[in-house]
């Protein structure tokens, strides 16, 4: 019965703390993915991704760029729209690459590593401090020796190009 009462009292200390902090004048709203997006912001827009990597996967700027307005779409109440969103994106993809990762005692290649990194410019309409231009973002995935890139290249950029878009989206909405 003791630990009932201790909770409530600790869940309206709380809820005071929060109320109170609420009336300070700092409007930012934050939601759980770990995003602040200024209430003023309504639009947001990602402007294609074209690859001027060496090496060119022909899927990879539209899975890219797809991928960012899906994130954008489902983690913030943000409304997308062609271009000049508050929230808007460009860039372009400057290294799609694949090399060993590890060697075996005989010199064999045991994993080989493809790397993908991007350059992406953020303009923030509604607070210009949190933009930035060509910053560059990068993510690598390990996949066997023994196999071939083109067999696993979907899977592999699948899976970095998920981190990609959470670390540019953490860039722009994730300012704390």
């Amino acid at each position: 019965m003791r630990n009932i009462g201790n909770k409530i009292a600790m869940m309206a200390i709380a809820l005071m703390a929060i109320l109170s902090f609420s009336g300070c004048g700092y409007k930012v709203t934050y939601n759980l993915s770990g995003g602040s997006i200024p209430p003023e912001a309504k639009t947001f827009s990602v402007a294609y991704f074209p690859n001027n990597a060496p090496m060119v996967a022909p899927t990879l700027s539209n899975v890219l760029t797809e991928a960012l307005r899906d994130k954008f779409s489902r983690q913030t109440r943000l409304e997308q729209v062609e271009e000049g969103g508050d929230f808007a994106f460009e860039g372009e993809i400057t290294n799609y690459s694949s090399a060993t990762s590890s060697v075996s005692s005989g010199d064999y290649a045991l994993q080989n590593r493809l790397t993908i990194t991007v350059k992406v410019s953020f303009q923030n309409a509604v607070d210009q401090t949190t933009s930035f231009n060509a910053k560059s973002f990068s993510s690598y995935a390990d996949y066997d020796a023994a196999q071939l890139l083109v067999d696993v290249q979907d899977q592999l950029i699948e899976e970095i190009v998920e981190d990609l878009v959470n670390d540019i989206y953490m860039a722009a909405a994730g300012n704390w």
